[in-house]
């Protein structure tokens, strides 16, 4: 028996007008889905546990079966597993972002937050970026780490957690009621400003009419994470297939082996079908148990809030990802488990996380009755299966 978590993030959303009271999810088109809802589960899970901030980093933990409440120690110490940063016991790692400011005419916390991602840029660019404001910004006690696209990292050496506000849930807003108020942190993302807005490669940005990556923006503070293996735990070998440090970090804490895709960037226009095609070399061929694909589009697409696209990534989910899952099983005559979910909703209307319960469809290869399930959250809301512990969610996908 194999086993598959194909996770598309920030998938589930809420009820939109413009969709005549639909969500995207119920919008957009999803024949395998639904196919495979026909002969699976549904039902409902609670990833976020009451009381913590709806995030990926919360929410994916879940998932993969680890109690956010014992094992979350910070979103950003995750990401440092990912990239190789060897943290001390002292440390304390921030989510370093790259975001696009409004450069109105004014001071610093006058400012606009228009993008935390600065349109998805380019890993390459983002790293002379963080480059140039290495050399102007460096510090004893704090060092910079360049991560994947907008998404990097800063090391307080001996520091401490601050709570500080993520960029996607400010959009729009002017900055300085958000900003840190610890002196240093503050002085280092004005003078990013500084720094950044004027780079060349931001000229060439807003050149071509693409949004400048003008400012540094700190969040996601923690501590050094300690996972249990996922093998002991599952007694399964695991792989992680995503873009994003932040699972991939994950998969590190937790032992599991990552494999990158190339072209699997974490937007709308990554490479879904090199993702699928490395979750069943590794299961058909390589000896995994288990394979965990994750897909970020959906989830950018809300904080964006165009609607459009994220339908649109939700259907490249589906047809560009979950079918070549199952074509490659069934070619393959290998039972398999495959459950698809969202590890939270990121709904169009909010354009940030929330931390509502979440559909899954659990399918087994074996089952061959027919139902009358359709993939969504309405349709999820009305089973009897649902899970206040999200947590433990993947061992019932393992007793199959």
């Amino acid at each position: 028996m194999k086993y598959v978590i194909l996770l598309s993030d920030g998938m589930a959303g809420k009820p939109l007008e413009e969709l005549r009271g639909r969500t995207t999810l119920e919008a957009a088109r999803t024949p395998v889905m639904d196919a495979l809802a026909e002969r699976a589960e549904i039902g409902m899970a609670s990833m976020v546990p009451e009381g913590m901030a709806p995030g990926s980093d919360t929410a994916n933990l879940s998932v993969l079966g680890y109690d956010p409440k014992i094992y979350y120690t910070g979103r950003s110490p995750l990401e440092a597993l990912s990239i190789g940063v060897d943290m001390a016991d002292t440390d304390v790692s921030y989510r370093c972002n790259i975001v696009t400011l409004s450069e109105d005419e004014g001071a610093y916390e006058e400012q606009r937050i228009l993008d935390h991602s600065s349109g998805e840029i380019s890993t390459e660019d983002a790293a002379v970026l963080i480059d140039a404001v290495k050399k102007e910004l460096s510090r004893e006690g704090y060092e910079f780490h360049a991560g994947t696209s907008y998404r990097h990292l800063l090391i307080w050496k001996q520091g401490e957690v601050m709570e500080l506000t993520p960029p996607h849930d400010v959009l729009t807003e002017r900055v300085g009621a958000y900003l840190p108020e610890h002196p240093v942190f503050r002085e280092m993302m004005e003078k990013s400003y500084e720094i950044l807005k004027n780079h060349p490669i931001n000229v060439e940005r807003k050149k071509w009419g693409k949004n400048p990556a003008n400012s540094l923006w700190f969040w996601g503070a923690g501590t050094r994470p300690a996972l249990t293996s996922f093998q002991e735990k599952t007694g399964k070998k695991g792989v992680m297939i995503s873009a994003v440090d932040l699972l991939k970090g994950i998969a590190v804490g937790a032992g599991m082996d990552n494999i990158s895709v190339n072209g699997a960037n974490g937007g709308l226009h990554t490479n879904y079908e090199g993702k699928a095609d490395a979750a069943m070399k590794a299961l058909l061929e390589d000896g995994y148990d288990f394979a965990y694909i994750h897909v970020e589009a959906p989830d950018e697409m809300g904080h964006q809030g165009v609607m459009q696209d994220k339908i649109t990534a939700i259907e490249h989910v589906d047809g560009r990802v979950l079918k070549r899952i199952v074509e490659a099983f069934d070619a393959s005559n290998e039972d398999y488990r495959i459950m698809v979910l969202p590890d939270h909703p990121t709904p169009i209307c909010v354009r940030t996380h929330t931390g509502e319960p979440v559909p899954y469809l659990l399918y087994d290869s074996r089952t061959k009755q027919d139902g009358i399930h359709i993939y969504n959250e309405k349709e999820a809301a009305k089973s009897r299966h649902v899970w206040k512990d999200g947590y433990r969610l993947i061992t019932h996908l393992f007793e199959g």
